[in-house]
């Protein structure tokens, strides 16, 4: 496989998970618990998915610096900053979210559920956006 290649697949993974984590949230707004449980852990397998390319490639290719200057560099690294910091308490936040819900601790479940949702919809929203600004925005 081109592992150049790897950004591309991994935008898509963190869109595909934006998705299914909206669909989630929706499924269980509507009381659909067994669809809410099936669509959240298939977010969950895409971003684990995204992890495992994402750190692939950065093993092979180290660190890419981003084109721009003025205003849009600090824009880009702004949603930078903030996206790392959070993308690095998504798999502890999801984890225990989706351990609480399999062992049927709803109301624990919940209660952590109303931060991990928000901050792992952002990550992955913001995944892409950086995806965008670094490899698809002539700078």
């Amino acid at each position: 496989m081109d592992i150049s290649l790897l950004p591309s697949i991994n935008a898509g993974l963190n869109a595909t998970a934006a998705v299914f984590l909206v669909l989630g949230y929706v499924l269980i707004r509507r009381g659909k618990r067994n669809a809410h449980r099936a669509v959240m852990l298939t977010a969950l397998a895409c971003s684990v998915l995204f992890l495992t390319s994402y750190l692939t490639y950065h093993y092979h290719t180290g660190s890419t610096r981003f084109p721009g200057t003025g205003v849009v560099r600090t824009i880009y690294l702004s949603i930078l900053l903030t996206h790392t910091v959070l993308a690095a308490t998504v798999p502890f936040l999801a984890g225990v979210t989706v351990y609480r819900a399999l062992r049927g601790r709803f109301d624990k479940h919940r209660a952590i559920a109303r931060w991990t949702l928000p901050i792992w919809l952002y990550v992955s929203v913001t995944g892409v956006v950086i995806y965008w600004m670094l490899y698809r925005i002539s700078w």
